[in-house]
């Protein structure tokens, strides 16, 4: 009697434990995470927005249906990481998951697309292999965030690798889920659109090699082109980021001036400047061009700030290649390496480059850096430990590329050739009069607004290339004659985080996930021997327990 008493309480008891459990599990929230790379894990920052957010949030996600595999690791990070949005938020976030398409008609289906269209939310048009071949599906890998009368469109499926690569696509997406929804939640809360310009008026880049730059960035900014000599100081107040790119002739007083009121308030910059005139499409047809120093105008400038582009050129044995037409009837071409065309490598102690692939340049000048008051400096781009500085006038020839660059020759120290700067700047016109070209006031404010900029010694850095057919824009960072991608897009866009948002989710972007996929060539290699391991290993263990627990009951029971 005493021992059935004594067995029902503990039975209650551990019901009673089980029910608080499960009463708490609805209020606390907790997970353990033994990934290395803690890809379950929220950053600070994304739990830091989410319980400040004063508004309900709707997260809408359209990847839903039937998806190709890789679509639904795709759907399957996305629904675990907003699983902890909505545990980690001081207010209920609510996420829905449909397909948008499914049940409608054609009719139907194509009203509900030019919806979609109109808020921001693009299709994706796939293969998919089936019975009868290949049959095309339309998808959404896209997602709507909603707070109050904001919304914000994201991305799921982020095309960085212009090749094409699902597997390598999806995986680089699922690393930037955090980064995608986190600042489109911190945009719909805050209702605000960071103003992008790119300058225009001093012989920029054109909007064709600015394409697709100023495309990846709409996608989270309002961009456009501005014009220093048109622009007033209200339109100077409405921007974050100024993107200054491969400027070709002098910037007058009046120019500076206004770059220099917009410092002051706390306005960034990106400096992409050319000191020498060299360009490859000029030496084609030429035996040789002699690559001369710009005026620009610009050195008193970004002396004072903290940095100088000096006049001379890089050239490094780790470099891009470029094709080349070579003799013959045929007139092949083959792609040679151009010792000009350097592959930059970033830092990766710094925060900002971190992960970012080689970015290409072309006529790339080291940068140096100023020691100035109350100016912080991080070098983020260097050439590599082979090259060689040449300082201009320099005579250039094609001829050159028949010589392969030889590692030996060319062994060094690295170039510094992009810089971070970050502070109190101070002020270019102090104690000067107002240049001629100036018609209103631009007051400076008593103290400066601590600000950021970059400066790159290269313009191209952010230019895309061209079809020569149809004059569409290749993307940023993809060479189309190699095939190759490289990291000028990631680098613009971490550029664009961090130095148009002050809360720095430039950490998110980052954030590393490591998909650790399975070995094709060794699954059709040993497809039999692992089908019989996981048929027959079970089987076995089983089997094994079975006649354990026989003779074990044997010899307890025998006595």
């Amino acid at each position: 009697m005493v021992n059935n008493r004594k067995n029902w309480l503990n039975a209650g008891i551990v019901l009673a434990l089980v029910v608080l459990a499960n009463i708490a599990s609805l209020y606390i929230y907790t997970r353990i995470d033994f990934t290395k790379e803690k890809r379950f894990t929220l950053s600070d920052k994304t739990r830091t927005i989410l319980k400040k957010a004063q508004k309900p949030i709707v997260i809408t996600v359209f990847l839903d249906g039937d998806l190709p595999a890789a679509f639904k690791r795709l759907q399957a990070a996305t629904k675990d990481l907003l699983t902890d949005y909505r545990a980690y938020s001081g207010k209920a976030v609510k996420v829905i998951f449909t397909d948008p398409l499914s049940g409608l008609s054609a009719a139907e289906q194509d009203t509900v697309i030019n919806q979609l269209y109109q808020l921001g939310v693009e299709p994706t048009n796939l293969n998919i292999k089936n019975d009868n071949g290949f049959a095309q599906k339309t998808i959404f890998p896209m997602a709507i965030v909603e707070a109050g009368e904001n919304h914000f469109p994201v991305k799921l499926l982020q095309n960085l690798n212009a090749e094409g690569n699902y597997e390598e696509n999806i995986n680089n997406s699922i690393q930037n889920l955090e980064y995608v929804f986190t600042s489109a939640i911190q945009k719909v809360l805050s209702g605000q659109h960071p103003r992008i310009g790119f300058t225009e008026g001093n012989g920029e880049l054109s909007d064709q090699h600015l394409n697709d730059a100023i495309k990846s960035l709409s996608d989270s900014y309002e961009v456009g082109r501005v014009n220093l000599n048109l622009i007033d100081r209200a339109g100077l107040d409405k921007l974050k980021l100024l993107v200054i790119a491969k400027p070709q002739k002098e910037f007058t007083e009046a120019e500076k001036y206004k770059l220099n009121y917009f410092v002051m308030n706390g306005g960034r910059v990106v400096w992409c400047v050319d000191q020498v005139s060299a360009d490859l499409d000029s030496l084609k047809g030429k035996t040789e061009q002699m690559a001369f120093n710009r005026k620009l105008n610009l050195d008193d400038m970004l002396f004072i700030y903290g940095a100088r582009v000096n006049y001379n050129l890089i050239a490094d044995a780790n470099c891009a290649e470029i094709p080349l037409t070579m003799g013959g009837p045929q007139g092949e071409i083959q792609m040679a390496p151009w010792v000009y065309y350097p592959l930059l490598m970033p830092d990766t102690a710094v925060a900002l480059v971190k992960n970012i692939d080689g970015v290409r340049s072309e006529f790339v000048s080291t940068v140096d850096t100023i020691a100035v008051k109350g100016i912080s400096k991080k070098m983020i781009l260097r050439s590599s430990p082979f090259n060689k500085v040449f300082n201009a006038p320099k005579m250039l020839s094609l001829q050159m590329v028949a010589e392969q660059p030889d590692p030996r020759d060319y062994a060094s120290v690295p170039q510094v050739t992009g810089v971070l700067l970050e502070g109190i700047f101070p002020s270019v016109f102090l104690n000067r009069g107002l240049p001629v070209g100036i018609d209103e006031a631009y007051p400076l404010p008593v103290v400066a607004k601590p600000s950021k900029m970059v400066v790159i010694g290269d313009g191209d850095v952010f230019k895309n290339q061209v079809s020569s057919r149809d004059g569409s824009a290749f993307p940023l960072g993809f060479d189309r004659y190699t095939q190759r991608n490289y990291g000028n897009k990631a680098l613009l866009l971490n550029l664009a985080d961090y130095l148009s948002n002050d809360d720095n989710l430039i950490e998110l972007r980052n954030k590393e996930v490591k998909i650790r996929l399975l070995d094709k060539a060794r699954l059709r290699n040993e497809k039999l021997q692992w089908q019989l391991v996981n048929i027959l290993a079970p089987l076995l263990l089983l089997i094994s327990f079975a006649i354990f627990q026989h003779y074990y009951r044997k010899h307890k029971y025998a006595r």
